[in-house]
């Protein structure tokens, strides 16, 4: 009641323009007899619209409790006056057949009052055989139910025990785990800032390569180059040069040696003839040699060949004459 202070008399008329007057009499007769039962006076306080909402909300639940705790005495004491009743009317039964307490050995006041209480503890309102037999059937099903309740129990805390100690184990180890990686964290760090440096120069090289490589193919695309032209092909090609240049050697210093000879004298024999012939296929097979050595452009070399097939055509042509004029002039 932080709100109450203490004023003169004339607080209740000054409260009654902004509270009910019905509500502040309610407060001030409950207050009166509250204050009544321990046997002082009511203090003078502010009659204000929350005090007064306040004291009036207790009142109403005080009244209640009181009116309930009121009827429930008088039906207590109901109750007690009916057992009182019962009892004077057993007692004069029990003494008119003399099986009064008094009369009766301790032993089987003991009993009754064992009796008694057994009933009392397994909540039955007779002593009939029947009702204890009933009562104790209850307990002994309420017990086994208590046992298979706690057989259950222990089978769940035992499976709950070992899920506790494997997740203990398996904390233990994410534990020691993350130890091990906190004291990996910074040589990892390191090699992480070397792996980005590497990185940076591998991606800067590779952007070179790459640019060498779309230039060096613009090379080879420009030349005339093709995949059929590898590194291999071009070994064996100048094996086969060199195997060649050794065979045709001789030939080679053999044509030599008739560059100096005298110009041309026509001769109509049969070893001119041949010695024409022999210059005429040793000078085919050079030229298709050097053809075959020199030329490595397709395109040109599909040309070289052209022309020389026409130079082959006119120099045998020019064979044929020449063999004709030199038969005719033998006849």
């Amino acid at each position: 009641m932080s709100d109450l202070v203490f004023g003169s008399d004339t607080s209740i008329s000054e409260a009654k323009g902004g509270v009910d007057a019905n509500r502040i009499a309610e407060v001030k007769a409950w207050l009166v007899s509250q204050f009544d039962l321990v046997g002082k006076d009511v203090p003078d306080f502010e009659y204000t619209p929350r005090s007064i909402a306040h004291l009036h909300s207790l009142a109403t639940i005080s009244q209640a409790k009181t009116k309930a705790a009121g009827i429930i005495a008088t039906d207590f004491r109901q109750k007690a006056a009916e057992y009182r009743s019962q009892a004077a009317r057993i007692r004069e039964i029990l003494e008119s057949v003399g099986v009064a307490q008094e009369s009766l050995p301790s032993n089987v006041v003991s009993s009754a009052q064992v009796l008694s209480n057994v009933a009392n503890l397994l909540n039955i309102r007779d002593t009939e055989l029947s009702s204890f037999l009933v009562a104790m059937g209850d307990i002994s099903l309420r017990k086994i139910g208590v046992e298979d309740k706690r057989s259950k129990v222990q089978k769940e805390s035992k499976i709950l025990l070992d899920y506790t100690r494997k997740a203990i184990a398996r904390l233990t180890y994410l534990k020691r785990t993350l130890a091990q990686l906190e004291d990996d964290v910074a040589p990892c760090e390191g090699h992480m800032e070397n792996w980005k440096t590497n990185l940076a120069v591998m991606a800067s090289k590779e952007r070179q390569y790459l640019q060498q490589y779309s230039n060096y193919k613009a090379v080879l695309n420009r030349v005339g180059y093709t995949p059929e032209i590898s590194h291999g092909v071009l070994v064996e090609m100048a094996e086969h040069r060199k195997e060649l240049e050794k065979k045709t050697k001789p030939i080679l210093d053999t044509l030599r040696s008739y560059q100096d000879l005298p110009p041309v004298i026509p001769c109509f024999n049969s070893q001119c003839t041949i010695i024409v012939l022999v210059m005429f296929i040793f000078a085919k097979k050079l030229i298709t040699i050097w053809i075959f050595l020199f030329v490595q452009d397709k395109a040109l070399a599909a040309l070289a060949i052209e022309d020389k097939k026409r130079q082959y055509a006119a120099a045998e042509k020019y064979l044929e004459d020449v063999l004709q004029s030199a038969l005719a002039t033998t006849e």
